[in-house]
């Protein structure tokens, strides 16, 4: 039995130690706003926060949480900065298909928080996750408005 903070309550999980974080949120807590990409932290679509880090949850055993905070997409507009991403995305029409969005906002909160005026190469940087859409511009305008 695994133990975790997850948007700010305790959660524990009967997994194996080496299960990735991603389906532990996924399959045993059901917190499914994370999503599944591509298995291989290529994507970003399972991007969460650990300790206010972005951090793709398909690459990170479940074991290796220890303490660390963790912060899904569910819990997000409860933090500041990420209600100004959430209606940056929102003001900008950013969504698509959406399935990259939760990890595309969870990135760009993880680095307004880092950086509150963030230059065009520090998003461009730091927001790597893959959009099949292609909203990349609308992407850096809605960061550029949340840092506003």
């Amino acid at each position: 039995m695994l133990t975790f903070t997850i948007n700010g309550a305790p959660h524990q999980a009967e997994v194996e130690g080496d299960t990735p974080l991603l389906f532990v949120l996924r399959d045993s807590l059901g917190l499914t706003g994370t999503k599944y990409g591509c298995g291989i932290g290529q994507c970003g679509a399972c991007t969460v926060l650990l300790d206010g880090q972005a951090t793709r949850s398909c690459q990170v055993p479940a074991e290796s949480v220890g303490t660390q905070a963790i912060t899904t997409i569910e819990a997000i507009e409860a933090d500041p900065v990420g209600r100004r991403v959430v209606a940056a995305w929102i003001g900008n029409q950013v969504a698509q298909c959406g399935y990259c969005q939760s990890g595309q906002v969870m990135a760009a909160t993880s680095l307004l928080k880092q950086s509150p005026k963030p230059s065009d190469d520090e998003i461009a940087g730091a927001m790597t996750n893959l959009c099949r859409c292609g909203t990349y511009n609308a992407i850096a305008a809605a960061v550029r408005q949340a840092a506003a």
